[in-house]
């Protein structure tokens, strides 16, 4: 997934910030991060407060999205946001 969310930083699509939660773990208790990949959407510095909903399933729930997802996903959670 990481290529994918670089390619959209680079295309000026999002700001991206990566977090190695080995090394700041009270950062992932703050957000309650349990499991990796884990993506948390903001929106002019807040976490975003709804849900995100792609091909019929709810992909974003309160600003957090676990697990991978493809290009297609990503690119219209962003367009939704």
């Amino acid at each position: 997934m990481a290529p994918i969310l670089h390619k959209f930083r680079d295309e000026g699509l999002i700001k991206l910030i990566q977090v190695d939660l080995d090394q700041n773990r009270p950062l992932g208790n703050m957000f309650s991060i349990r499991a990796i990949p884990t993506l948390l959407f903001f929106n002019d510095g807040l976490l975003i407060e709804n849900n995100i909903e792609v091909g019929g399933e709810i992909r974003v729930q309160q600003g957090k999205m676990v697990g991978a997802a493809g290009e297609d996903i990503l690119r219209s959670i962003i367009e939704k946001m």
